[in-house]
């Protein structure tokens, strides 16, 4: 019973670890099509937000037929599901603001999930601009801390056009203005190889402490069941760290 029990352990994990795979891998493709619609999928260099979500894709193993698949369903050479990318806003557990990007073939329903997310956890979904004002759009570049000193980082981010360059033990991110963001990804580039991570995201300007370790908690059940939802692609809290 024990083997059993262990190997019952063991498939559950594995079938966890593939629905996350998974739904990773469909989150990339609308990626894929999304960028394809907007700018065109015949030149990656020509669409920047096309070229981050391949890359993307590459660095998750999705295989080249996917990825072209995905290309064509976006500019209208496959028929598929018509996505859109919408940004909604609104405060969270303690009155934390949130903005959460999410791509979606059905608003109806993404509004509905999220709404029930929100309130389940004691906040609630706001109009445009609820929250907004409380960041800005960034492009964000992370890289591994052996590409070099945080002196030398932060030398090639603001030659490159960079705004700010935040290093830890564990890498370094560079921050650039939205407009800048693909100018100085491709210069980085260049310098460094390509990023683990590269997106344009949010940054709050301005942020709520947490009251206590419960409600640090209760964030980040919230933020964990939003980036859950299979509609969601990120999220972003002004909780201060």
């Amino acid at each position: 019973m024990a083997g059993h029990s262990q190997f019952k352990n063991i498939m559950h994990r594995k079938a966890a670890q593939d629905k996350k795979k998974a739904k990773v891998a469909t989150k990339l493709i609308r990626d894929i099509m999304t960028a394809a619609r907007g700018g065109g999928g015949s030149d990656l260099n020509a669409n920047s937000a096309l070229r981050t979500a391949v890359d993307k894709a590459r660095k998750e193993n999705l295989n080249k037929d996917t990825i072209d698949r995905a290309i064509k369903r976006g500019t209208g050479e496959i028929a598929g599901a018509d996505y859109t990318e919408r940004t909604y806003e609104g405060y969270g557990p303690g009155g934390v603001a949130a903005i959460v990007t999410a791509l979606t073939d059905n608003p109806t329903r993404t509004i509905t999930n999220l709404r029930t997310i929100f309130g389940k956890h004691g906040g609630n979904v706001g109009a445009d601009g609820a929250v907004a004002w409380m960041f800005k759009s960034i492009g964000a570049i992370d890289y591994p801390a052996r590409i070099g000193t945080e002196e030398a980082v932060l030398e090639a981010a603001i030659e490159a056009g960079a705004e700010d360059v935040q290093s830890s033990e564990e890498g370094h991110r560079i921050i650039t203005a939205a407009t800048d963001f693909a100018a100085v990804k491709t210069a980085l580039i260049a310098k460094f190889g390509e990023p683990e991570e590269a997106e344009l995201t949010y940054l709050p300007t301005q942020t709520t402490a947490a009251k206590d370790d419960e409600h640090a908690a209760q964030v980040l059940k919230f933020i964990e069941a939003l980036e859950a939802d299979d509609d969601v692609q990120s999220v972003v809290v002004n909780l201060a760290e």
